[in-house]
């Protein structure tokens, strides 16, 4: 890659119940950091022609599903070999029951093929062990086996993951509505699913809440503000490796 090219980055940072501005503002910091990179913010996936004419896409949302039409985009825009850095509740879809239960259908399924999972449950955010499933690959080389206190995704799996980063749970996920998870198997924490030429590497860590972001639950105050593994040096650690990795496939000039 020139080191005079400028790497065009499409950032989409929305969603319901998380503190969107911190992660926000965070994933900027860290972005910048790289003077090449120039960045483009959205709140959705609707400006496809800007989404194509980016070198690297790179999401923080919860609840924000593109179109039928905007999902066959994203793929084939991976599939062309690009390379698109999701974090956290990219794969989710959640809706909220009128019996207190937290269901999360499965009608986005080009996209959360794309991505390589979709979040079904959690269970209470509590702190769990991280383990390095790859310890030789780049994205994870050196980083040690850690504690975090953020939420643990239990997914359903689709296509061949290349898992880099993995937590062992089998127990309940009390509140929603896929409550029994009683298989001890590995749950995908940081991974690489292939499209086509390009890749997704999805790291689901980074839960963060305010005071004021439960309001659409009719929670004006949420008295606790939680930040999970944006108090962790490894996860910024994890941060700034994936963006390199998604960046050095951008084109020479």
């Amino acid at each position: 890659m020139s080191e005079h090219r400028v790497i065009r980055v499409h950032l989409v940072a929305a969603g319901q119940y998380h503190d969107i501005d911190f992660a926000r503002l965070e994933l900027l910091k860290l972005l910048a950091e790289e003077p090449r990179i120039r960045v483009r913010v959205a709140a959705d996936y609707r400006d496809l022609d800007a989404i194509r004419a980016s070198d690297v896409l790179v999401t923080y949302t919860c609840n924000v599903i593109p179109s039928d039409a905007e999902q066959v985009a994203l793929r084939d825009w991976v599939a062309s070999g690009k390379r698109w850095f999701a974090l956290h509740g990219t794969n989710s879809i959640l809706e909220f029951l009128a019996d207190g239960r937290v269901d999360a259908p499965e009608r986005a399924p080009v996209f959360m093929q794309t991505l390589g999972t979709q979040f079904i449950a959690h269970p209470p955010i509590q702190p769990f062990r991280v383990h390095v499933t790859d310890p030789g690959h780049e994205l994870v080389r050196g980083i040690e086996p850690f504690e975090t206190d953020d939420e643990l995704y239990l997914c359903r799996v689709h296509g061949d993951l290349h898992m880099l980063l993995h937590a062992e749970y089998s127990g309940p996920a009390a509140g929603f509505v896929e409550a029994d998870w009683p298989d001890a198997e590995r749950r995908p924490v940081y991974y690489i699913n292939r499209v086509g030429a390009g890749e997704v590497v999805y790291l689901n860590l980074g839960h963060c809440r305010g005071h004021y972001d439960m309001q659409d639950l009719k929670i004006p105050y949420y008295p606790k503000i939680e930040r999970g593994s944006w108090e962790r040096p490894e996860y910024y650690e994890l941060l700034r490796r994936g963006i390199r990795y998604c960046c050095a496939t951008a084109p020479a000039v």
